[in-house]
């Protein structure tokens, strides 16, 4: 329930902080004072467009702030998905308007999009007005309805769940369908292409193998010549380094005898001519191996002209991406000649997931079709006494296809004369009637389910004396469930208040602006008698006015 509103620089409210308790709170004042003004405030809380017009002063922002009692509401799971702080005692709601014409919106001092606020505040405030009624008319309004009396709220998880599983088996059908119609046109030129790939047996790396052998055959005589160049400085006949070092050894030797600061490096020497030996060993094996190979040139050449060919032609940057490519055209071409048992399968998961959907949607079928003639009688037993004593309802089902909301279209058909065919509600009722129907619907919803709070924006206009009386005390019933707001300008109904509100317009020098204040017991009553008599106050309105509260049980 809302427990405290916070409102500066709106309109015609400078600063204003409203307190709100549970039961039913009754809000009245002359037309103009300011109540409409309170509505837009709070609408800006529920996420509705903000208009930089109704900024009083522009030289700085506007605030609206409601604070909220949450205990009893399941709402930690929609502050863990939007990421926003939980506190299971209450919740803070403020929307800022800056003078520029930007909005922002925060939840316990969380930033949150429009789309966030509007989500949760359908959970915690619903303002019913004469404006919203049209809501009757719309199906999948109706069939909330019959939904909230039956109880479906966990059986209509597990549909939608199905449902949603239903629909993700035909997309996938759909588009594997549309994928496997593509492939069959490109078989052919899926198997060319992958003819030529397979012909060519790529292994991995094999460009990078073939261009390394293309260098080596390219330069064959240069490199002989440079490593004949090597083997012959080392280990030729004329001064050679071999035979040179053989020397520094044994001059070496000879030193370490008599010097012992040149101890070891001969054996050092010796070491080194091993290695370079074995260098020049391997160097004569090396040239051995290199032979002028013409022909294994060209065929490097044609391979690798081949492969880069094929690069250019798949856009692949190396044989290993051609690789991929071919085992693509090779699944592909798989999928084709087995594309039949793959639709087969595809098509037993829709028909099964659409059998598992089905068997839940017949399922809130039936408990619909109940939860209508409950409603229906409830219904007809709540209207009579407001003036529709002759009102007759029934609600019109039509089998459809399945669809997120099941398999049902219900609509909603009235008659509010005798011997009237029943029609559809929309094309039945006038605007009070309407008024008094949706009143009759949340007095019987809030009996089978919590719903956020209600604020009642003069939805008995049209209505009066034991009628006006009739929709208090159903305000009043429905405020035993859950928090009622009703902005009203009827004394009957006012008189069925817990709480009592009364807005009014004060001047200063410089301007009017909107207050209000909190009724004790007797300003309750004299407003009442006020309500009753117009501007001339008197004893026989101020007794009335003690009449109508008493006949409410409410004591003075």
């Amino acid at each position: 329930m809302i427990k405290q509103l916070h409102i500066s620089n709106y309109a015609l409210i400078d600063k204003l902080d409203i307190g709100f308790a549970d039961g039913l709170t009754i809000i009245t004042g002359e037309t103009g004072a300011g109540k409409s003004i309170i509505l837009g405030a709070l609408s800006l809380i529920l996420g509705e467009r903000a208009d930089s017009k109704a900024i009083r002063d522009t030289s700085v922002k506007t605030v609206v702030e409601a604070t909220f009692d949450i205990v009893g509401y399941r709402l930690d799971g929609f502050f863990k998905d939007n990421d926003i702080d939980w506190d299971e005692q209450e919740c803070i709601v403020r929307r800022e308007l800056s003078p520029n014409g930007r909005s922002r919106a925060f939840v316990n001092d969380t930033p949150v999009s429009l789309n966030v606020l509007r989500e949760l505040s359908t959970r915690l405030l619903d303002i019913h007005s004469q404006h919203n009624n049209m809501l009757l008319s719309q199906p999948a309004f109706q069939l909330s309805i019959l939904d909230s009396i039956a109880g479906n709220s966990s059986l209509l998880t597990d549909y939608r769940k199905a449902y949603h599983e239903y629909r993700d088996a035909v997309k996938r059908l759909d588009d594997t369908q549309r994928e496997m119609e593509q492939l069959r046109l490109n078989e052919d030129y899926i198997r060319f292409q992958l003819d030529q790939l397979q012909a060519m047996q790529l292994q991995p790396d094999e460009d990078q193998h073939l261009e390394t052998l293309q260098s080596k055959l390219s330069n064959i005589t240069e490199l002989k010549d440079a490593l004949w160049t090597v083997e012959n400085e080392l280990d030729g006949e004329e001064n050679a380094i071999l035979q040179r070092l053989s020397t520094v050894a044994q001059r070496l030797e000879e030193a370490e005898r008599n010097l012992s600061d040149v101890d070891g490096m001969a054996e050092r020497v010796r070491t080194a001519i091993i290695d370079l030996k074995d260098i020049a060993q391997s160097v004569g094996s090396t040239i051995d191996t290199l032979n002028d190979d013409p022909a294994e040139l060209a065929r490097v050449d044609e391979r690798l002209n081949n492969i880069y060919s094929l690069q250019r032609k798949h856009n692949a940057h190396d044989v290993n991406q051609l690789i991929d490519i071919q085992h693509d055209y090779e699944r592909q071409l798989g999928e084709i000649e087995h594309n039949d048992e793959l639709i087969d399968e595809l098509k037993a998961l829709v028909n099964s997931s659409r059998d598992a959907a089905m068997d839940i949607a017949k399922q809130l079928s039936a408990k619909r079709h109940e939860a209508a003639q409950r409603f229906g009688k409830e219904l007809m037993a709540l209207a009579s006494p407001l003036g529709m004593k002759n009102i007759a309802f029934d609600v019109d089902f039509n089998t459809i296809d399945l669809s997120p909301n099941g398999i049902d279209m219900a609509e909603f058909m009235m008659a509010f004369n005798k011997n009237q065919q029943l029609v559809p509600v929309k094309d039945t009722a006038s605007g009070g009637e309407i008024s008094r129907v949706m009143l009759c619907i949340k007095a019987i919803i809030a009996r089978h389910m919590r719903l956020p709070s209600i604020i009642f924006d003069e939805v008995d206009t049209g209505v009066s004396g034991d009628i006006a009386n009739m929709v208090g005390e159903m305000m009043s019933d429905i405020a035993r469930s859950i928090q009622v707001i009703a902005i009203t300008h009827l004394p009957q109904v006012a008189a069925n208040g817990d709480h009592h509100l009364r807005v009014f317009k004060t001047d200063t020098d410089n301007e009017t602006l909107t207050r209000v204040e909190d009724l004790n017991e007797e300003e309750h009553v004299m407003e009442i008698a006020r309500m009753l008599s117009g501007k001339g106050l008197n004893q026989a309105a101020i007794d009335n006015a003690k009449s109508l509260i008493k006949h409410n049980n409410k004591q003075i």
